[in-house]
């Protein structure tokens, strides 16, 4: 009964506070993955205090060279993107027309023509709504400067101080707390495999992705690797919706051709690779989900809270699935 109030009391935070606990959100996602950092730099041989900042200062390395080196370049090639959307659906619309001309039997003009239409308006207003973003961001862009010194802070110091905090938290509970106890060790193991393993994810597809399209000179091709990269969030799903942009890019530049055909296999290729390779080698130690369970957390939680809701949706779903099977049940008489 205590953990259903804390966990409807979470619910209630995040419902009603989330936006302003974004950055704590954030900073505890980092430390997660800079702690598996810091873990490594002490089997090296380095002290808890050396490692806990070597870890700290190479995530902001990091993320200063994204924030200054990479996302500049995937602004500017959204633009372009967003730019030639257009000139992309009208493509398109002219390689359907010429495979109904092929096929006149087969292929009937009046959905396709909606369906065009359909893209066309949605490609117009997306781009209207990324330009009045662009317009309307300077608060959007001093909160990001102060967000890029907190996070940094509140990451070290949730890994400096993690055992204090934790023993401030546990305060608050009962001393005689079993089950609580049990399902707090192997929700943090779980969450924490999951973060990191998410983490290592995103890297490597969105590095062979980038590679993959620097191959073949495709346009956008920092922005559709990071599409890509970050796809893996979303089971399934993101997948299926980042193929979207992949193929529009490579048929508006390449037409059906042979090099067409490498790009959209090698795409294919890469989301086969991390399903049935990366994915089992990464999560191996993770509850497993039915597919159909996946996809349901999702939708409920990323209804719910939106990005942060999609990202915890498999530690949330595994938490219930803990839940379910801890729970007592009275014995047949």
């Amino acid at each position: 009964m205590i953990l259903v109030i804390i966990m409807a009391s979470t619910f209630l935070l995040l419902a009603t506070m989330g936006d302003v606990l974004t950055p704590v959100l954030v900073a505890l996602i980092l430390a997660y993955l800079m702690q598996g950092v810091a873990d490594r730099l002490m089997g090296w041989g380095l002290n808890e205090m050396l490692a806990l900042t070597g870890a700290t200062l190479l995530f902001v390395g990091v993320f200063l060279g994204f924030t200054v080196g990479i996302a500049p370049l995937v602004w500017r090639q959204l633009g372009g993107l967003i730019r030639e959307a257009p000139a992309m659906v009208e493509a398109v619309q002219a390689e359907v027309a010429g495979l109904i001309a092929q096929y006149p039997t087969m292929i009937e003009q009046a959905p396709i023509d909606e369906l065009m239409s359909t893209l066309q308006a949605q490609a117009a207003s997306f781009g209207q709504a990324v330009l009045g973003f662009g317009l309307s961001s300077i608060p959007g862009v001093l909160t990001f400067a102060i967000y890029m010194v907190l996070i940094p802070l509140m990451v070290f110091f949730f890994l400096k101080d993690r055992e204090v905090i934790l023993k401030w938290v546990l305060g608050f509970l009962p001393s005689d707390r079993p089950q609580l106890d049990q399902i707090g060790r192997a929700m943090n193991v779980q969450i924490a495999n999951y973060v990191r393993g998410k983490g290592i994810e995103i890297t490597i597809i969105g590095a062979v992705s980038y590679g993959a399209f620097t191959t073949f000179d495709l346009n956008y091709t920092a922005l559709l690797a990071l599409l890509v990269g970050l796809s893996v969030i979303v089971p399934y799903i993101g997948a299926f919706l980042v193929t979207i942009p992949v193929m529009l890019v490579a048929l508006f530049q390449f037409g059906l051709t042979g090099d067409f055909y490498w790009v959209v296999g090698l795409y294919m290729l890469i989301q086969v690779l991390d399903g049935n390779v990366l994915v089992p080698l990464l999560f191996s130690e993770a509850v497993d989900l039915h597919p159909v369970a996946i996809i349901i957390a999702v939708l409920v939680f990323g209804g719910l809270w939106g990005v942060w809701g999609v990202f915890f949706a498999i530690p949330l779903a595994t938490l219930c699935n803990v839940l379910l099977v801890s729970w007592p049940r009275v014995a047949a008489e």
